[in-house]
Protein backbone atom coordinates (compact mmCIF):
# COMPACT_ATOMS: atom_id res chain seq x y z
CA UNK A 1 0.00 0.00 0.00
CA UNK A 2 2.47 2.19 1.26
CA UNK A 3 4.77 1.49 -2.45
CA UNK A 4 1.59 2.37 -4.26
CA UNK A 5 1.17 5.80 -2.60
CA UNK A 6 4.77 6.85 -2.71
CA UNK A 7 4.68 6.28 -6.41
CA UNK A 8 1.65 8.49 -6.41
CA UNK A 9 3.65 10.78 -4.92
CA UNK A 10 6.67 10.72 -7.21
CA UNK A 11 4.14 10.94 -10.52
CA UNK A 12 2.91 13.92 -9.26
CA UNK A 13 6.14 15.58 -8.29
CA UNK A 14 5.90 17.47 -10.82
CA UNK A 15 2.69 19.45 -9.45
CA UNK A 16 4.40 19.91 -6.20
CA UNK A 17 7.03 21.85 -7.73
CA UNK A 18 4.56 23.90 -9.90
CA UNK A 19 2.33 24.49 -6.93
CA UNK A 20 5.41 25.32 -4.91
CA UNK A 21 7.18 27.92 -7.59
CA UNK A 22 3.35 29.20 -7.98
CA UNK A 23 3.28 30.33 -4.06
CA UNK A 24 6.92 31.75 -4.45
CA UNK A 25 5.64 34.07 -7.20
CA UNK A 26 2.46 35.14 -5.07
CA UNK A 27 3.59 35.38 -1.40
CA UNK A 28 1.36 37.02 1.58
CA UNK A 29 2.58 38.14 4.98
CA UNK A 30 1.00 36.59 7.71
CA UNK A 31 -2.70 37.63 8.78
CA UNK A 32 -3.10 39.16 5.24
CA UNK A 33 -2.89 35.40 3.36
CA UNK A 34 -6.40 36.14 1.34
CA UNK A 35 -5.53 34.56 -2.06
CA UNK A 36 -3.49 31.75 -0.59
CA UNK A 37 -5.68 30.56 1.73
CA UNK A 38 -8.41 30.96 -1.45
CA UNK A 39 -5.57 28.66 -4.12
CA UNK A 40 -5.60 25.85 -1.04
CA UNK A 41 -9.62 26.01 -0.16
CA UNK A 42 -10.16 25.95 -4.26
CA UNK A 43 -7.54 22.83 -4.71
CA UNK A 44 -9.24 20.56 -2.08
CA UNK A 45 -12.59 21.58 -3.57
CA UNK A 46 -11.62 20.85 -7.17
CA UNK A 47 -10.75 17.27 -5.45
CA UNK A 48 -13.83 16.32 -4.10
CA UNK A 49 -12.20 17.04 -0.54
CA UNK A 50 -14.26 17.83 2.27
CA UNK A 51 -12.80 21.55 3.32
CA UNK A 52 -13.22 24.27 5.78
CA UNK A 53 -12.42 27.91 5.02
CA UNK A 54 -11.34 30.67 7.77
CA UNK A 55 -10.48 28.41 10.60
CA UNK A 56 -9.69 30.52 12.96
CA UNK A 57 -8.70 33.54 10.72
CA UNK A 58 -7.30 32.44 7.40
CA UNK A 59 -6.61 28.71 7.96
CA UNK A 60 -7.56 25.96 5.92
CA UNK A 61 -8.89 22.45 7.07
CA UNK A 62 -9.50 19.58 5.16
CA UNK A 63 -10.49 15.94 5.63
CA UNK A 64 -10.29 12.53 4.15
CA UNK A 65 -11.90 9.93 5.78
CA UNK A 66 -10.75 6.63 5.04
CA UNK A 67 -13.08 3.45 4.38
CA UNK A 68 -11.79 1.45 7.30
CA UNK A 69 -11.98 2.71 11.12
CA UNK A 70 -8.49 3.64 12.68
CA UNK A 71 -6.61 7.11 14.31
CA UNK A 72 -7.06 10.40 13.72
CA UNK A 73 -4.43 11.75 12.47
CA UNK A 74 -4.02 15.49 11.69
CA UNK A 75 -0.48 16.84 9.29
CA UNK A 76 0.18 20.93 9.70
CA UNK A 77 1.59 22.97 7.03
CA UNK A 78 1.98 26.62 7.45
CA UNK A 79 1.36 29.26 4.54
CA UNK A 80 2.31 32.59 5.24
CA UNK A 81 5.15 34.74 4.33
CA UNK A 82 7.71 37.41 5.31
CA UNK A 83 8.65 41.29 4.42
CA UNK A 84 12.01 40.43 2.82
CA UNK A 85 12.55 41.84 -0.59
CA UNK A 86 13.15 38.82 -3.09
CA UNK A 87 17.04 38.91 -4.51
CA UNK A 88 17.47 35.66 -5.91
CA UNK A 89 17.26 35.35 -10.01
CA UNK A 90 15.01 32.78 -10.81
CA UNK A 91 12.11 32.22 -12.72
CA UNK A 92 9.97 31.81 -9.81
CA UNK A 93 11.27 34.78 -8.15
CA UNK A 94 8.66 36.72 -6.46
CA UNK A 95 6.22 39.18 -7.96
CA UNK A 96 5.03 41.16 -4.95
CA UNK A 97 7.87 43.68 -3.81
CA UNK A 98 9.01 43.61 -0.02
CA UNK A 99 7.52 40.25 0.55
CA UNK A 100 8.95 36.29 -0.28
CA UNK A 101 8.41 33.36 0.90
CA UNK A 102 12.05 32.79 2.74
CA UNK A 103 11.38 29.85 5.35
CA UNK A 104 10.20 27.09 2.71
CA UNK A 105 6.14 27.54 4.01
CA UNK A 106 5.41 27.67 0.29
CA UNK A 107 7.44 24.11 0.05
CA UNK A 108 5.43 22.96 2.88
CA UNK A 109 2.50 23.53 1.70
CA UNK A 110 2.81 22.01 -1.57
CA UNK A 111 3.87 19.12 -0.36
CA UNK A 112 0.61 18.78 1.73
CA UNK A 113 -1.49 19.54 -0.67
CA UNK A 114 0.00 16.79 -3.18
CA UNK A 115 0.11 14.31 -0.04
CA UNK A 116 -3.78 15.04 0.56
CA UNK A 117 -4.18 14.42 -3.25
CA UNK A 118 -2.90 11.02 -2.74
CA UNK A 119 -4.57 10.02 -0.15
CA UNK A 120 -7.71 10.98 -1.32
CA UNK A 121 -7.46 8.94 -4.44
CA UNK A 122 -6.74 6.04 -2.59
CA UNK A 123 -8.97 6.51 0.37
CA UNK A 124 -11.02 3.19 -0.31
CA UNK A 125 -8.33 1.59 1.08
CA UNK A 126 -7.33 3.78 4.27
CA UNK A 127 -7.96 3.24 7.67
CA UNK A 128 -8.68 5.97 9.69
CA UNK A 129 -9.22 9.65 9.20
CA UNK A 130 -6.65 12.14 7.97
CA UNK A 131 -6.49 15.94 8.85
CA UNK A 132 -4.96 18.26 6.73
CA UNK A 133 -4.04 21.35 8.85
CA UNK A 134 -2.98 24.61 6.27
CA UNK A 135 -2.14 27.29 8.87
CA UNK A 136 -1.82 30.93 8.49
CA UNK A 137 0.32 33.20 10.10
CA UNK A 138 3.65 31.00 11.68
CA UNK A 139 5.56 33.90 11.46
CA UNK A 140 3.94 36.59 13.36
CA UNK A 141 2.62 36.08 17.02
CA UNK A 142 0.09 35.61 18.16
CA UNK A 143 0.20 33.37 15.32
CA UNK A 144 -2.25 31.02 13.77
CA UNK A 145 -2.13 27.80 15.35
CA UNK A 146 -3.60 28.84 18.77
CA UNK A 147 -6.33 30.45 17.06
CA UNK A 148 -7.31 27.41 14.88
CA UNK A 149 -6.78 25.06 17.82
CA UNK A 150 -9.40 27.26 19.42
CA UNK A 151 -11.77 27.15 16.00
CA UNK A 152 -11.57 22.89 16.92
CA UNK A 153 -8.64 21.77 14.18
CA UNK A 154 -8.01 19.11 16.57
CA UNK A 155 -11.18 17.85 17.59
CA UNK A 156 -11.24 14.45 17.63
CA UNK A 157 -7.30 14.18 16.17
CA UNK A 158 -4.93 11.39 17.63
CA UNK A 159 -1.85 12.85 16.59
CA UNK A 160 0.00 15.19 14.66
CA UNK A 161 3.16 15.25 13.03
CA UNK A 162 5.03 18.51 11.26
CA UNK A 163 7.99 19.38 9.67
CA UNK A 164 10.30 21.82 8.91
CA UNK A 165 12.30 22.26 5.39
CA UNK A 166 15.48 22.65 6.38
CA UNK A 167 17.69 24.38 3.90
CA UNK A 168 21.25 24.34 6.41
CA UNK A 169 20.75 20.35 5.63
CA UNK A 170 21.57 18.43 2.82
CA UNK A 171 18.09 16.80 1.12
CA UNK A 172 17.85 12.89 2.49
CA UNK A 173 18.15 13.96 6.12
CA UNK A 174 15.89 14.06 8.63
CA UNK A 175 16.65 15.34 12.15
CA UNK A 176 14.59 14.78 15.07
CA UNK A 177 14.69 15.45 18.70
CA UNK A 178 12.79 14.06 22.03
CA UNK A 179 11.66 16.78 24.02
CA UNK A 180 12.41 20.40 23.54
CA UNK A 181 13.26 21.06 19.55
CA UNK A 182 12.82 24.68 19.26
CA UNK A 183 12.89 27.55 22.42
CA UNK A 184 9.88 29.74 23.58
CA UNK A 185 10.27 33.17 21.45
CA UNK A 186 9.36 36.24 23.31
CA UNK A 187 9.61 39.96 23.13
CA UNK A 188 10.59 42.65 24.69
CA UNK A 189 10.31 46.71 24.62
CA UNK A 190 11.86 49.13 26.94
CA UNK A 191 11.79 52.74 26.40
CA UNK A 192 14.10 54.71 28.55
CA UNK A 193 12.69 58.33 29.36
CA UNK A 194 15.01 61.35 30.22
CA UNK A 195 15.28 64.71 29.84
CA UNK A 196 16.75 66.11 25.89
CA UNK A 197 19.08 68.97 25.50
CA UNK A 198 22.02 70.66 23.64
CA UNK A 199 24.91 68.54 23.26
CA UNK A 200 27.47 71.27 24.19
CA UNK A 201 25.37 71.24 27.68
CA UNK A 202 25.38 67.54 28.69
CA UNK A 203 25.39 68.94 32.56
CA UNK A 204 21.97 70.18 32.14
CA UNK A 205 20.16 66.61 30.42
CA UNK A 206 19.68 63.31 31.07
CA UNK A 207 20.87 60.80 28.23
CA UNK A 208 18.64 58.63 27.17
CA UNK A 209 20.99 57.00 25.07
CA UNK A 210 23.89 56.97 27.98
CA UNK A 211 21.06 54.59 29.73
CA UNK A 212 19.95 52.64 27.14
CA UNK A 213 24.03 52.02 26.13
CA UNK A 214 24.46 50.59 29.60
CA UNK A 215 20.84 48.47 29.65
CA UNK A 216 22.49 46.71 26.02
CA UNK A 217 25.70 45.97 28.44
CA UNK A 218 23.99 45.29 31.74
CA UNK A 219 21.61 42.79 29.84
CA UNK A 220 24.10 40.79 28.70
CA UNK A 221 24.97 39.76 32.36
CA UNK A 222 21.52 37.86 32.77
CA UNK A 223 22.95 34.61 30.74
CA UNK A 224 26.41 35.02 31.39
CA UNK A 225 25.87 35.33 35.47
CA UNK A 226 22.75 34.76 36.37
CA UNK A 227 21.23 31.86 34.25
CA UNK A 228 23.07 28.58 35.25
CA UNK A 229 25.79 27.44 32.11
CA UNK A 230 23.97 23.87 31.83
CA UNK A 231 20.81 26.07 30.68
CA UNK A 232 19.96 27.57 27.59
CA UNK A 233 18.78 31.18 26.59
CA UNK A 234 19.50 34.12 24.52
CA UNK A 235 18.73 37.61 25.69
CA UNK A 236 18.94 40.08 22.36
CA UNK A 237 18.65 44.13 21.72
CA UNK A 238 17.86 44.11 18.36
CA UNK A 239 16.63 47.44 17.94
CA UNK A 240 18.12 50.55 19.60
CA UNK A 241 16.03 54.31 18.47
CA UNK A 242 17.04 57.76 19.77
CA UNK A 243 16.46 59.28 16.88
CA UNK A 244 18.07 63.28 16.72
CA UNK A 245 20.25 65.66 15.15
CA UNK A 246 23.53 65.23 15.79
CA UNK A 247 23.55 67.97 18.07
CA UNK A 248 20.53 67.34 20.40
CA UNK A 249 20.84 64.57 23.63
CA UNK A 250 17.73 62.42 23.10
CA UNK A 251 15.21 62.64 25.48
CA UNK A 252 14.22 59.28 24.85
CA UNK A 253 15.36 55.92 23.54
CA UNK A 254 13.46 52.56 22.49
CA UNK A 255 15.23 49.87 23.21
CA UNK A 256 13.57 46.38 21.28
CA UNK A 257 15.00 42.90 21.48
CA UNK A 258 13.83 39.28 22.08
CA UNK A 259 14.44 36.04 24.63
CA UNK A 260 14.65 32.43 23.84
CA UNK A 261 14.61 29.75 26.55
CA UNK A 262 13.17 26.34 26.71
CA UNK A 263 12.34 26.38 30.35
CA UNK A 264 9.06 28.28 31.39
CA UNK A 265 10.65 29.13 35.17
CA UNK A 266 13.82 30.24 33.40
CA UNK A 267 11.43 32.38 30.48
CA UNK A 268 9.54 33.54 33.45
CA UNK A 269 12.68 34.50 35.52
CA UNK A 270 14.62 36.45 33.13
CA UNK A 271 11.04 38.29 32.61
CA UNK A 272 11.48 39.20 35.70
CA UNK A 273 15.41 40.45 35.53
CA UNK A 274 15.33 42.15 32.47
CA UNK A 275 13.06 44.76 34.18
CA UNK A 276 15.04 44.17 37.84
CA UNK A 277 18.32 45.67 35.46
CA UNK A 278 16.21 48.19 33.54
CA UNK A 279 14.71 49.73 36.32
CA UNK A 280 18.09 49.81 38.28
CA UNK A 281 20.31 51.28 35.46
CA UNK A 282 17.50 54.33 35.12
CA UNK A 283 17.24 55.01 38.83
CA UNK A 284 20.68 55.12 38.45
CA UNK A 285 20.85 57.53 36.11
CA UNK A 286 17.57 59.76 37.30
CA UNK A 287 15.42 59.04 33.96
CA UNK A 288 11.80 56.89 34.15
CA UNK A 289 10.98 53.88 31.85
CA UNK A 290 8.83 51.52 30.70
CA UNK A 291 8.76 48.15 29.95
CA UNK A 292 6.68 45.18 28.14
CA UNK A 293 7.76 41.56 27.90
CA UNK A 294 5.16 39.97 25.46
CA UNK A 295 4.99 36.36 25.58
CA UNK A 296 5.27 34.89 22.04
CA UNK A 297 5.33 31.12 21.03
CA UNK A 298 6.15 28.26 24.07
CA UNK A 299 9.06 25.85 23.24
CA UNK A 300 8.07 23.23 20.58
CA UNK A 301 8.12 20.05 22.87
CA UNK A 302 8.19 16.78 21.24
CA UNK A 303 6.30 13.55 22.31
CA UNK A 304 9.08 10.63 23.10
CA UNK A 305 6.49 7.46 21.67
CA UNK A 306 5.98 9.50 18.52
CA UNK A 307 9.12 10.68 18.16
CA UNK A 308 10.87 7.22 18.30
CA UNK A 309 7.99 6.22 16.41
CA UNK A 310 9.31 8.39 13.20
CA UNK A 311 12.55 7.82 13.51
CA UNK A 312 11.97 4.31 13.01
CA UNK A 313 9.96 5.07 10.02
CA UNK A 314 13.08 7.43 8.42
CA UNK A 315 15.21 4.80 8.87
CA UNK A 316 13.42 2.11 6.65
CA UNK A 317 12.94 4.85 4.05
CA UNK A 318 15.37 4.56 0.65
CA UNK A 319 14.84 8.35 0.15
CA UNK A 320 16.37 9.55 3.69
CA UNK A 321 20.29 8.85 4.28
CA UNK A 322 20.66 9.97 7.41
CA UNK A 323 18.53 9.80 10.90
CA UNK A 324 20.12 12.32 13.37
CA UNK A 325 19.29 14.12 16.51
CA UNK A 326 18.49 17.52 15.73
CA UNK A 327 20.98 20.11 17.90
CA UNK A 328 18.46 22.76 20.04
CA UNK A 329 17.12 24.82 17.88
CA UNK A 330 16.72 28.73 19.16
CA UNK A 331 14.73 29.48 16.35
CA UNK A 332 10.60 29.62 17.55
CA UNK A 333 7.69 27.74 16.04
CA UNK A 334 3.78 28.00 17.26
CA UNK A 335 3.74 23.87 16.60
CA UNK A 336 4.30 24.17 19.97
CA UNK A 337 0.73 24.95 20.48
CA UNK A 338 -0.84 21.96 19.12
CA UNK A 339 1.67 19.57 20.86
CA UNK A 340 0.69 21.13 24.01
CA UNK A 341 -2.80 20.08 22.70
CA UNK A 342 -2.42 16.22 21.14
CA UNK A 343 0.48 13.60 20.85
CA UNK A 344 2.82 14.26 18.34
CA UNK A 345 6.32 15.52 16.82
CA UNK A 346 7.43 18.01 14.54
CA UNK A 347 10.94 17.21 12.43
CA UNK A 348 13.42 18.82 9.91
CA UNK A 349 13.80 17.48 6.31
CA UNK A 350 16.88 18.50 4.82
CA UNK A 351 16.32 20.87 1.55
CA UNK A 352 20.03 22.38 1.13
CA UNK A 353 20.29 23.58 -2.57
CA UNK A 354 22.32 21.67 -4.73
CA UNK A 355 25.83 22.59 -5.73
CA UNK A 356 26.23 25.10 -2.55
CA UNK A 357 28.61 24.49 0.14
CA UNK A 358 26.64 27.17 2.14
CA UNK A 359 23.41 27.85 1.79
CA UNK A 360 21.80 30.90 2.05
CA UNK A 361 20.03 30.72 6.06
CA UNK A 362 16.28 31.03 6.27
CA UNK A 363 15.32 34.69 6.63
CA UNK A 364 18.13 35.64 3.75
CA UNK A 365 16.88 37.60 0.87
CA UNK A 366 18.50 35.21 -1.63
CA UNK A 367 16.77 31.85 0.55
CA UNK A 368 16.19 29.01 -1.72
CA UNK A 369 15.36 25.32 -1.30
CA UNK A 370 16.39 21.80 -3.22
CA UNK A 371 12.47 21.21 -4.62
CA UNK A 372 13.64 17.51 -4.38
CA UNK A 373 12.93 17.89 -0.45
CA UNK A 374 9.18 18.47 -1.39
CA UNK A 375 8.91 14.84 -2.12
CA UNK A 376 11.06 13.62 0.92
CA UNK A 377 8.87 15.68 3.11
CA UNK A 378 5.75 14.12 1.61
CA UNK A 379 6.75 10.74 2.14
CA UNK A 380 8.23 11.03 5.16
CA UNK A 381 4.38 12.44 6.60
CA UNK A 382 3.01 10.14 4.51
CA UNK A 383 4.45 7.35 5.94
CA UNK A 384 3.95 8.09 9.40
CA UNK A 385 0.31 9.18 8.57
CA UNK A 386 -0.70 5.64 7.26
CA UNK A 387 1.30 3.28 9.48
CA UNK A 388 0.30 4.95 12.86
CA UNK A 389 -1.92 2.47 14.88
Amino acid sequence: MLTTLFTKLEDYYPEMVEIRRYLHQHPELSFQEVNTANFIASYYEKLGVEVQRGVGGNGVVAKIQGNYPGKTIALRADFDALPIQDEKDVSYKSTVPGVMHACGHDGHTASLLVLAKVLHELKDELHGTYIMIHQHAEEYAPGGAASMIEAGCLEGVDVIFGTHLWASEPTGKIQYRTGPIMAAADRFVITVQGKGGHGAQPHKTKDSIVVGAQLVSNLQQIVSRRVSPVESAVVTVGSFVADNAFNVIADKAKLIGTVRTFNEDLRDFIADEIERIVKGTCIASDCSYSYEYIKGYPAVVNHKEETEYLVQLANDMEDIKVVEEAELQMGGEDFAYYLQHVKGTFFFTGAKPVGVEIAYPHHHPKFDIDEQALLVAAKTLLSAAINYK
